[in-house]
């Protein structure tokens, strides 16, 4: 998301970083460029507007023109609008705090909604709680199925009644059976349709009256640009929604939803779900978004992805081997399943600061060397595990047949895991003075 806006925007403030002092020409052209950039990202054209005038009004003030680093200025200027627009700060789902929690999801047909559901049950789950997914789109063919399927994916009981009985009726049967089985947080998935009609609306403000949700989120898809605002606009007359789950954002999207539902209908985007893949569901930070736009990277969400995938009594067991310099390939190969636990590796090397946009054009990881790498340690004896330094020319011929690869792929992997220790072994060596470890706190995991 965000891919072809990102590339204008750097490349027009880029011309603004580069001129000494600025003049008032050189604001007005960088904010037509600026304009054009968003209007392209399908940005509703109320907020590009709003947004223009707010960074040029700023950017003709003092502290941009008296500034030393003017285009510098202006480019925090972008950085702190395009977080306003957004909302600022993360929007935390609310729960009830003396009773069970209810949240209801929807949207139209086609958005992903199901998915996003089984996803948001999973993170709960795994925050603690006791989640109960409801079965109340009795009209879609094989809905219930679908639901019954991401359910049991992610280990969350499944509620329905089949598609004979109406959907207020399934809701309220609902509240009492999680009330008997001790969950304590109902989300309810309700009928999505091709298009918005009035009897799809009168039927989930009843459930909305029967249920009196604390959230009613509703799933926009983020590649239909616009319509997604006006889908918003629709839902939000009706029901009053508390806020927004933006799927399909790592498809062809231009972006222009997540810069325009803010403003445009004033709630939140709380998530944003990132792929297929039950556990890519991301917490919507709008200045770590801003930051991501703009190229500045988003380092704190690769600590946080760090901190879900890395084992922190491995990490303090690897830490303790560091400082004794007995890393071996084995956890060198704990460290790259870690990794891949992470996400893909392109996407994580766009939220290293400077790493973005151009820089990455056209850069293929090939997630397949992994595999290569697994399948050549895995042929090792314990022994060469865990003192590579044995590993002759002869035990190399040996893992290469083994691993059904190279005695190249084995030297180059050798060298690898040597670069890495000695790298390990520096940062190591970084978290031993006063300030251990790491960024805010968290202990890098080796």
């Amino acid at each position: 998301m965000f891919e072809n806006l990102s590339d204008k925007l750097q490349n027009t403030l880029k011309k603004l970083k580069g001129k000494g002092k600025l003049t008032e020409k050189d604001i007005d052209a960088a904010m037509r460029e600026v304009r054009l950039s968003l209007l392209e990202a399908d940005v509703n054209f109320k907020v590009v507007k709003d947004f223009i005038k707010s960074v040029k009004e700023r950017s003709l003030g003092s502290e941009v023109m008296e500034s030393l680093t003017p285009g510098q200025q202006v480019v925090k200027i972008v950085h702190e609008e395009l977080v306003r627009i957004m909302g600022e700060g993360e929007s935390k789902l609310k729960f009830n705090s003396n009773d069970i929690t209810y949240f209801m999801m929807c949207g139209l047909q086609g958005a992903g909604k199901t998915t996003a559901t089984g996803k948001l049950a999973r993170k709960l789950k795994k925050d603690g709680k006791r989640p109960l997914l409801v079965a109340c789109d009795i009209y879609r063919p094989a809905a219930i199925k679908q639901l019954q399927v991401v359910g049991k994916s992610v280990d969350v009981p499944v509620f329905e009644m089949g598609d004979k009985v109406s959907p207020v009726t399934i809701a309220k049967e609902a509240m009492n059976h999680a009330r008997k089985s001790g969950n304590d947080v109902v989300i309810i998935d309700t009928a999505g349709r091709l298009h918005i009609d009035e009897d799809l609306m009168d039927e989930l403000v009843e459930i909305k009256n029967t249920v009196k949700p604390q959230e009613i989120l509703l799933l926009l898809d983020a590649m239909t640009g616009q319509d997604a605002v006006k889908v918003a606009e629709t839902f939000n007359s009706y029901l009053d929604i508390t806020g927004v789950i933006l799927t399909k954002v790592d498809g062809d999207a231009r972006g222009g939803a997540a810069l325009s539902i803010r403003k445009v209908v004033d709630k939140p985007i709380k998530f944003l779900s990132v792929g297929e893949k039950m556990d890519q569901l991301e917490t919507f930070h709008p200045d770590r978004m801003a930051s991501r736009i703009l190229g500045m990277g988003d380092v704190l969400t690769i600590i946080e992805k760090a901190q879900d995938a890395f084992n922190e009594k491995q990490a303090l067991e690897l830490q303790k081997k560091l400082k004794t310099q007995s890393f071996d390939l084995e956890d060198f190969l704990t460290q790259l399943q870690q990794m891949k636990n992470m996400g893909p590796l392109d996407e994580l090397l766009e939220m290293i600061p400077g790493m973005g946009g151009k820089k990455l054009k056209g850069l293929k990881i090939d997630e397949k060397e992994l595999v290569y790498t697994e399948a050549i340690i895995q042929s090792m004896t314990k022994k060469e595990r865990m003192n590579p330094s044995i590993i002759n020319g002869s035990r190399r011929k040996r893992i290469a047949a083994g691993s059904g690869t190279s005695v190249q792929r084995v030297n180059a992997l050798l060298k690898q895991y040597e670069e890495m220790r000695k790298m390990m072994k520096r940062f190591s060596n970084m978290g031993t003075g006063k300030k251990k470890g790491g960024f805010g706190g968290f202990k890098m995991p080796f």
